[in-house]
């Protein structure tokens, strides 16, 4: 009984250690600089360009079969039209690795994690792109595109400075998760 409770406390030590450790080992991340219109312009071109896989100047559903289709085939390393559970194994590592780089400050990009923005059936599955198809034709040009990015900063600018403030992209986070805070509810809402 005495060995099993010193080795409890032993084990209990060491993780609070190791915790500690951790803590004290995690980067600090830097706060984002304040985003101008102009940013949005420039990185929402930017996107456009890498979304749009078969650079026809929209994004519709044959860019979304393009970039699953080179998402397999970066994964199928032996090219043989199938993954085998070593090629799943190896992407899981690659994906550790890059996971890892990035807690380590390293700021390069690296493949996709996850399937952000993906829709269901018939979906674009672009996250924004989705959003900005205005005459709902099932394809978004990048005048929408640029356009829903636009709109979406403007309403997100509370000052109307043509400059997106840390708090500005806080207080914009919690609207579009739904997360409108306490102060916003009323007593009797309960």
């Amino acid at each position: 009984m005495r060995k099993t409770l010193s080795f409890s406390l032993a084990a209990v030590a060491a993780l609070a250690a190791g915790g500690v450790a951790f803590a004290q080992e995690a980067p600090k991340r830097e706060p984002r600089p304040p985003m101008t219109r102009a940013d949005v312009e420039q990185r929402t071109n930017e996107a456009f360009t890498r979304m749009d896989a078969n650079k026809d100047g929209v994004l519709n559903q044959a860019d979304r079969d393009a970039r699953e289709k080179l998402a397999f085939d970066r994964i199928d390393s032996n090219h043989d039209g199938a993954i085998s559970p070593e090629e799943f194994a190896a992407r899981g590592d690659e994906r550790r690795e890059v996971r890892q780089a990035r807690a380590d400050g390293d700021q390069r990009p690296g493949p996709r994690m996850g399937r952000r923005g993906a829709g269901g059936p018939g979906s674009m599955g672009f996250g924004l792109a989705r959003n900005a198809d205005a005459d709902g034709d099932g394809s978004v040009t990048q005048a929408e595109f640029a356009s829903a990015a636009l709109t979406r900063f403007d309403s997100a600018d509370a000052n109307k400075d043509g400059t997106l403030s840390r708090e500005e992209r806080r207080a914009q986070r919690r609207d579009r998760s739904g997360h409108q805070g306490d102060h916003r509810r009323s007593p009797e809402a309960g």
